[in-house]
């Protein structure tokens, strides 16, 4: 096995390098080459890391500073990540998917004196941005952009870095050997309930002890030579220890997939050992090998309904089965559960699932069929991970047991506590954020659970306003709420979506401006009637168009359904100073909010959408 000493670590880029030393030319880094996998070994990448380190310290990176990542996984993104870090540096990493107006708030709130980015499409968001920004940074991109003239800013190619790099003093073990655990090694951003992005400040010593817990959850199934296949994006908390820092803890080979598309091909072709997925994967897939039952013949299709049907009860109530049971269960083993074992690629030895709640019965689905699945907890503020379930014992209602080093209390409200080294060192810039989130060392979580006997934590409910969609993104739905009832056509809204691969939203329409138009097209001006209006529900479709122009694609609504009963505090849907009472309303619309996730309506354009 090739596990570090994760006690003895001093830090990442020191558990990167010495790992490099270690296993030298065996490979790493795969990357896809027109049709074929490329390969870099331990020192080949290790060489790149030194590489970038210096050629960053002579362009003028200093310790404490700040650097933007923006790009897709692939290794220049692990490469980079740790060179800023080994330069003494901050790595603050932000999503493929973010706006010019994302990008602006992390390079303001940050002051990041540096950026880095890959594309042409991703350099041009983050130039735009860096025009804007209080103190623009330098930018450098991975690939040549192409210019023919100078934007505006100082940009360098990530070549010319590299070569910089190689004309300078190699200083880097030492300057490596004096970072401490507790140093900040990166400010990971995530939605607040007021809607603008928090930094999260993780040290060292945060992901480290979350690889350590990892590592003792999966050592009872053999880590030996594993094989990561990562698709999550690299600046999501959860990827970015699960799905790179631990895999360099254990030595393992990283093989960075194309793209959710090529997904299932790409596992087919390099048949991963581990694998972190959020819920909306199986999500996905599910209802692919669902869709598979519908096509096939008669025969598979039963075959498959009665895997699932024998797995689950398997599963729930392996005393009901009887010895036909049995006998046929092991038959449904090589028939159909070796078939969708080689779906996954053949030597799957776990899915963890983790960053959103998974629900209970895609995963009795999957666990019916064979498939490994773990469901863990955590969130950013705990580097992230803070519990999984263990793969010999797996309570698929619950996240498992706290991993090593990890406190967990409930407290007097229900609210899940959490201690340890893996909390936070506080949000950027914001004190009294983390004054209110950490108190007396435990971490608030604001989601609210129960230990069980065994001291699984089950999650029961969530504190806090944020949405979790099961792509495992974190949503503010107040910002985008604010949004909708700043146009004329609309009062009062309510987004909802979580564990939902998209958002959807409950609105009532402004009572004046309804009149209002519907006087010139010859409508009746009551709302009561005006919500069945089929014109008049793509006068709202319009009015949602328009904010979702402004908004990232994770945050777009993409249905929505309307109703005349506003939000009040007489029917106890609204609070004396106008917040929303979500559960209350959930309550009462929950049916018709579910409803809009039905194929049918999902396949339907927003614009024509016929809401009830």
């Amino acid at each position: 096995m090739g596990a570090i000493d994760y006690a003895a670590a001093t830090s990442l880029p020191a558990m990167f390098f010495a790992q490099a030393a270690r296993f030298g030319e065996k490979p790493f880094l795969w990357h896809k080459t027109g049709k074929a996998w490329t390969g870099l070994s331990w020192n080949e990448v290790a060489a790149q890391v030194n590489l970038l380190t210096r050629g960053l310290q002579a362009l003028g990176v200093r310790q404490g500073d700040r650097v933007l990542l923006i790009a897709e996984n692939r290794p220049e993104w692990l490469v980079a990540d740790i060179a800023t870090m080994a330069a003494g540096a901050i790595c603050v990493p932000g999503y493929t998917t973010n706006t010019v107006a994302d990008n602006l708030h992390l390079l303001n709130n940050s002051r990041a004196r540096f950026a880095i980015t890959s594309t042409r499409a991703l350099a041009e968001r983050v130039i735009a941005a860096a025009l804007s920004a209080d103190h623009p940074p330098t930018v450098i991109t991975m690939e040549p952009l192409g210019l023919t003239q100078n934007p505006g800013i100082e940009f360098r190619v990530w070549d010319d870095v590299l070569a910089l790099g190689g004309v300078c003093a190699d200083t880097i073990a030492a300057q490596v050997a004096a970072i401490k655990r507790s140093d900040t090694a990166c400010v990971i951003y995530t939605s607040g309930t007021g809607g603008a992005p928090k930094g999260v400040m993780l040290s060292h010593g945060a992901i480290l002890c979350n690889c350590m817990g990892a590592h003792h959850l999966l050592a009872e199934i053999g880590l030996d030579n594993e094989i990561f296949l990562s698709f999550l994006p690299l600046s999501h908390s959860y990827e970015h220890t699960a799905g790179q820092f631990f895999p360099i803890s254990i030595g393992a080979q990283i093989y960075y997939a194309e793209g959710i598309e090529q997904l299932a091909a790409n596992m087919a072709e390099v048949h991963p050992t581990i694998m972190t997925a959020v819920p909306r994967l199986y999500e996905l897939m599910r209802a692919r090998i669902m869709k598979g039952i519908a096509r096939s013949g008669r025969l598979k299709g039963w075959l498959l309904t009665k895997a699932v049907v024998l797995g689950s009860k398997r599963y729930e109530a392996p005393a009901s089965l009887s010895w036909l049971d049995k006998l046929f269960n092991l038959l449904l083993d090589m028939l159909v559960r070796r078939k969708v074992a080689a779906r996954f690629g053949g030597r799957l030895k776990a899915m963890v699932s983790g960053g959103a709640p998974l629900n209970y019965e895609v995963g009795l689905f999957f666990t019916a069929l064979g498939v490994p699945i773990l469901q863990g907890y955590g969130q950013t503020e705990a580097g992230p991970v803070v519990s999984c379930n263990p793969p010999g014992r797996v309570k698929l209602h619950t996240v498992g047991p706290p991993m090593p080093g990890v406190e967990v209390k409930i407290a007097e409200d229900g609210e899940i506590l959490v201690r340890g080294e893996l909390v936070m060192s506080g949000y950027w810039d914001d004190p009294d954020t983390t004054r209110r989130t950490v108190r007396d060392d435990w971490l608030h979580t604001g989601d609210i659970g129960r230990i069980d006997a065994d001291g699984f934590i089950q999650i029961t409910d969530r504190k806090k306003d944020i949405i979790v969609n099961s792509g495992g993104d974190n949503i503010s739905p107040q910002r985008v709420e604010g949004l909708l009832t700043l146009q004329p056509e609309i009062a009062q809204a309510m987004v909802y979506g979580d564990r939902r691969p998209h958002l959807v939203s409950l609105l009532i329409p402004d009572a004046e401006h309804a009149a209002a138009w519907a006087a010139p097209h010859g409508k009746e001006a009551g709302l009561s009637s005006l919500i069945h209006d089929t014109d008049f529900r793509r006068h709202i479709a319009e009015a949602v168009d328009r904010v979702n122009r402004n908004l990232s694609p994770i945050e777009k609504v993409r249905r929505f359904v309307m109703t005349d009963e506003a939000f009040t505090v007489t029917n106890e849907m609204s609070t004396p100073t106008l917040k929303i009472r979500r559960h209350v309303i959930i309550a009462r619309y929950g049916k018709a909010l579910n409803e809009l996730y039905e194929e049918r309506r999902v396949s339907a354009p927003l614009s024509n959408e016929k809401a009830t």
